[in-house]
């Protein structure tokens, strides 16, 4: 599936949209979020967690990930831009995160391969200025129940 966020207001509200979507999943579900510095990718992910009630949301760029518990979601935003080693994942206990009611929003999954569970959602930003595109691809069944949910 191809969007155009004509600005950062679309960018949110799909971030928001999508969160929408995952608040009714029994299972967990792990979202990759691809692209350039500066595309959107913490923005996107920010929003996300923000509709679950968390009103500060910071980058984990420094901290490689950042968690936000409630008593109805467990989500890790993981940053993997600073990796040099995908195996560095497994030092900070990355399977332990993938629990029945989390999700895991990885920016940079590529610099994680081969450690990091299968992507659900795959979204990948482009573009500049304004304007981005965003090319969503839906991978699993929980995947396609969210596309169903979020764009009929």
């Amino acid at each position: 599936m191809d969007l155009i966020l004509k600005n950062l207001n679309d960018t949110r509200e799909l971030g928001e949209k999508l969160a929408q979507c995952c608040s009714s999943l029994d299972g967990p579900c792990v979202v990759y979020l691809i692209g350039d510095l500066g595309v959107g990718k913490t923005t996107l992910a920010q929003n996300f967690i923000k509709y679950f009630g968390f009103a500060r949301v910071k980058s984990p760029t420094y901290t490689l990930v950042e968690t936000y518990q409630n008593d109805n979601v467990d989500i890790n935003h993981f940053d993997c831009y600073r990796l040099t080693d995908p195996e560095e994942l497994e030092y900070i206990g990355i399977r332990e995160y993938l629990t029945p009611k989390s999700i895991q929003l990885i920016e940079w999954p590529e610099l994680g391969k081969g450690t990091l569970a299968k992507a659900d959602i795959s979204i990948k930003l482009s573009g500049n200025g304004n304007t981005r595109n965003a090319k969503i691809t839906f991978q699993t069944d929980i995947g396609q129940s969210i596309k169903e949910c979020a764009f009929g």
